[in-house]
């Protein structure tokens, strides 16, 4: 039951559901990619990420530099198809489908850098 709870909890975020609708329809992404979409402060981001994987809902991957995330395989399958249906019709999530579109389609590198440099820009003022 524990499990299950924890999934519950995890899910009960708006921008943690947000991100597990992005893993659904793309098969992982990066933080920077994460960050983007949802337009949150990378430690904010880290931490959102963090929860849904200490749920057992996504995995991590280091690449070098970069960590990407997926859906865990374990993730029920039933569970996976009601959240596709259930949040198919949401203007928010329609929204982020078209955003996500244009960062996929950025060099992961040059957004990176861009969001380190808005990063440092912001601490400035």
């Amino acid at each position: 039951m524990e499990d299950a709870l924890n999934a519950a909890k995890a899910l009960a975020d708006g921008n943690r559901m947000r991100v597990v609708a992005a893993l659904l329809a793309h098969e992982e992404l990066c933080v920077c990619q994460i960050v983007e979409m949802l337009d949150l402060a990378t430690a904010t981001v880290s931490r959102h990420m963090s929860i849904l994987q200490n749920a057992r809902i996504v995995k991590s991957r280091k690449d070098g530099r970069w960590v990407f995330y997926r859906m865990t395989q374990d993730f029920p399958e039933a569970l996976k198809n009601w959240l596709a249906q259930s949040l198919a019709n949401s203007r928010q999530i329609k929204a982020d489908n078209r955003q996500l579109k244009k960062i996929l389609a950025c060099n992961r590198q040059d957004l990176c850098q861009r969001q380190k440099a808005t990063k440092f820009a912001g601490k400035s003022s």
